[in-house]
């Protein structure tokens, strides 16, 4: 469709300026429940993006077969299917790290950051520009995980992909680490990104005035 945007515009747009995480508020499930540490926040990503961009690769692929009444179902489908793929894999090879993000992976299949992504770009565009899409917005997802788990990580236990950064007598803030820090993390970063933004604007109408 002429008015859609391209390949590389999707692309862009998912890294920052439509931010699933701070920009559309979407997964946040994972977003607050895995961040507690650097490891387990890159597993999700990768999990989340491996399901993004299959399924989006997929429904790309089966565009011209979807009927209206049956396009969610078909995209809730194909997304369950890929998040199996990713979760048997976890279990199979990354056993400790599958049990210790539990119930998050299966959860994937809910995550409306996939389904939204087949719904608004996979089932209208082409296979590169859904492609792009999902590999955009798999980025923009995994910086928003990696600053909120750094932030948390680092505040609460000193370490960083489990290596020490602040020594042996930095007072961890153990409710970085719990759920509470989860929330003040998350809320003080999209505090941060919106003020950015909004002077930013202000900044170019200054500008241009």
């Amino acid at each position: 469709m002429a008015d859609q945007p391209t390949a590389s515009e999707r692309f862009i747009q998912g890294i920052l300026p439509e931010n699933p995480v701070y920009r559309q508020l979407l997964g946040m499930c994972p977003t607050l429940a895995v961040t507690n540490g650097m490891k387990p926040a890159m597993t999700m990503v990768g999990a989340t993006a491996f399901v993004l961009i299959m399924s989006n690769i997929l429904v790309a692929l089966i565009r011209g077969l979807l009927k209206p009444h049956l396009r969610i179902l078909v995209f809730t489908l194909t997304i369950a299917t890929f998040v199996t793929i990713a979760d048997r894999f976890l279990g199979a090879y990354m056993y400790e790290m599958s049990k210790e993000l539990g119930p998050y992976v299966p959860l994937i299949i809910v995550n409306c950051l996939i389904i939204s992504r087949a719904e608004v770009c996979a089932s209208k565009q082409s296979l590169g520009t859904a492609v792009a899409d999902a590999a955009g917005m798999s980025l923009g997802f995994g910086l928003a995980l990696a600053s909120i788990a750094t932030v948390r990580e680092i505040l609460g236990a000193g370490t960083w992909f489990g290596m020490a950064v602040l020594g042996s007598g930095w007072p961890a803030w153990g409710i970085m680490v719990l759920p509470p820090g989860a929330f003040l993390v998350l809320g003080l970063l999209l505090g941060g990104v919106n003020w950015f933004d909004d002077r930013r604007k202000r900044l170019a109408v200054t500008a241009s005035e």
